[in-house]
């Protein structure tokens, strides 16, 4: 279960849904509570949801449940540097290089943290100490009557604003007239402006049509000379652009050939793009020429390595080719190729579409094995071996040519019931409980199916399950004899608890493994029924009327069989 929610967490994460990969890791987390690799994950998940304070929590739970793993530090490194705590981020970063000199991510992030501290460092003091800080700014503002009248513009405001939470952000307002009277105001400085001479009307008026203002724009770069090479390499790749959308068009319309024509030409305009490979591998795929496919998807992979190219755009074309490789399966081992390229495909990029068709790849294998290996004959041959094993008392190797006789024929009733049998004298109840429940399942009207599930419910002291079980073979072989005797059993002991008949150990053990069935326990929850046992006790009248009501009576009988009520 943990497992798959971590998968899905990986799968969301990768697909960019950060707040559901949050979702899916916590919920592996909650079923695996020491795995450090999940607190990893929900770090990262937290860190591109800039909650850094949460991603630091799961760092250091990180760190703490694996100490020697160097991820970990990365990540407690990356919580730091995203809360601006950048000693913190160096020496996380630090220590995880002392675990592995060698790993890139941690060198990258070292470098940035240090970076990053050295700006703060050197970071000019704000020359206006607290003059912007706190509630005492815009109080201040608001007393003075020419500041007042701008607190009323939007773009004053966000100026302010925008100064109150970095002052440095100062110098990119100073030549708005605004800004300069708001810093007299603030430093108590008389700063002459140009509307100092006017009336304090004309000034309001000044203020209100004042226009907003916009910050300069960056300067553009000046284009740079290329040569005819170059011009010609840009000409060919806007080509090959357009090729490439004339081939899509085509695909949209299932026109093969015409798709294929037009990759081509954008391929022979342009080496340097592998989806002009991809597409044409989707259009082969299509076609159903399968090998064509994995040929271009092969030179994709090459081509994209050469180039560096985008891992998703590998992890495509490797998808590709599994898809081609699963389409051409005739035999199981025919999917192992398949497998390896999915497998192959996840590790350059997690996307949720390639996890799932491993995973029916994977499927379709295993049950193409199962069809391989199927041979009722041989599956007969087993039995019968195991039959003779079980005549001779040795029970674990009956178990072994039962089992074997499953994996060659996995709908035979027969092999599961004698299978429960020899589970049953070895004391392994669940797997005989289970066994008998299956071979009742492929077979509803094979009664060994019932007098094998019987005496396993018996054996584990679930009599009134047991009596239960033997009535519904019953049905199907009203005089079979082991049945009625099973219920001849069933019935004793049940008469024995309700007699208080029982010693004080089995009623103790009785009663503690009736109190862990949930069918036992939601008797006992039941508020009716709780009434019910007080009438018994207390109301001889209003019990007499419970005794008319089945299904308040079946109950009843259950909680004796239970040893947890006696009739007297």
């Amino acid at each position: 279960m943990a497992d798959e929610a971590k998968a899905k967490g990986n799968a969301a994460f990768s697909s960019g849904d950060y707040a559901a990969a949050v979702r899916h890791f916590s919920d592996a987390i909650a079923l695996s509570p020491d795995n450090h690799v999940l607190y990893s994950n929900r770090s990262a998940s937290y860190a591109s949801l800039k909650k850094y304070s949460d991603a630091l929590a799961d760092a250091k739970k990180t760190v703490e449940l694996k100490p020697d793993w160097s991820k970990g530090y990365s990540r407690l490194g990356a919580a730091h540097l995203g809360l601006s705590q950048y000693d913190d981020a160096i020496a996380a970063y630090k220590k995880g290089l002392e675990i592995d000199p060698n790993n890139e991510p941690l060198k990258y992030g070292l470098a940035d943290a240090q970076a990053a501290a050295s700006r703060a460092r050197s970071a000019p003091a704000n020359p206006f100490g607290d003059a912007f800080s706190g509630p005492e700014m815009w109080a201040r503002l608001t007393a003075d009557p020419t500041t007042r009248v701008y607190l009323q513009q939007p773009d004053f405001v966000k100026m302010m604003q925008d100064i109150q939470k970095d002052p440095n952000k100062l110098n990119l307002y100073l030549k708005d007239q605004r800004v300069m009277q708001a810093i007299g105001v603030l430093l108590n400085v008389k700063i002459r402006t140009p509307t100092d001479d006017a009336s304090p009307s004309e000034r309001k008026r000044a203020a209100e049509a004042e226009p907003p203002r916009q910050p300069e724009p960056e300067p553009e770069p000046e284009p740079m000379d290329l040569s005819e090479e170059e011009k010609d390499k840009k000409l060919r790749k806007a080509e090959a652009q357009k090729q490439k959308e004339a081939g899509n068009a085509a695909y949209k319309k299932k026109d093969f050939d015409t798709a294929i024509h037009y990759y081509s030409k954008a391929l022979e305009l342009d080496d340097e793009d592998i989806s002009y490979l991809t597409n044409r591998a989707a259009v082969y795929l299509e076609m159903g020429k399968y090998e064509e496919c994995i040929k271009d998807c092969d030179k994709a992979v090459e081509r994209g390595r050469e180039l560096r190219s985008d891992f998703k755009m590998i992890a495509r074309a490797l998808t590709r080719k599994g898809t081609a490789l699963v389409k051409m399966a005739k035999s199981s081992k025919d999917f192992e190729p398949a497998i390896e390229t999915f497998q192959k495909a996840l590790t350059e990029h997690r996307n949720p579409d390639t996890l799932k068709k491993l995973n029916e790849a994977e499927k379709a294998k295993k049950d193409l094995e199962q069809q391989e290996y199927f041979d009722p004959n041989l599956a007969d041959e087993e039995r019968e071996k195991g039959n003779e094993y079980f005549k001779q008392q040795k029970y674990p190797e009956a178990v072994r040519h039962y089992t074997e006789s499953l994996r060659r024929n996995p709908k035979d009733p027969r092999t599961y019931s004698n299978r429960a049998a020899c589970y049953t004298k070895l004391g392994a109840m669940p797997e005989g409980l289970k066994d008998a429940e299956k071979c009742i399942e492929l077979d509803p009207t094979f009664v060994k199916g019932y007098t094998r599930k019987g005496a396993v419910q018996f054996f584990m002291k679930e009599y009134d399950k047991a009596l239960e079980t033997y009535k519904e073979g019953l049905k199907h072989d009203p005089n079979n004899q082991e049945l009625l005797d099973g219920i001849g059993r069933c019935v004793q002991q049940i008469n024995k608890a309700s007699r208080g008949d029982l010693s004080p150990e089995e009623l103790k053990e009785r009663q503690a493994k009736a109190m862990q069935d949930p069918e036992i326990q939601n008797i006992l929850q039941d508020p009716v029924m709780r009434q019910v046992l007080v009438d018994f006790q207390e109301n001889p009248k209003a019990a007499q009327e419970h005794t008319k009501n089945p299904m308040v009576m079946n109950k009843i009988q259950k909680l004796i069989s239970a040893g947890i009520v006696q009739m007297r």
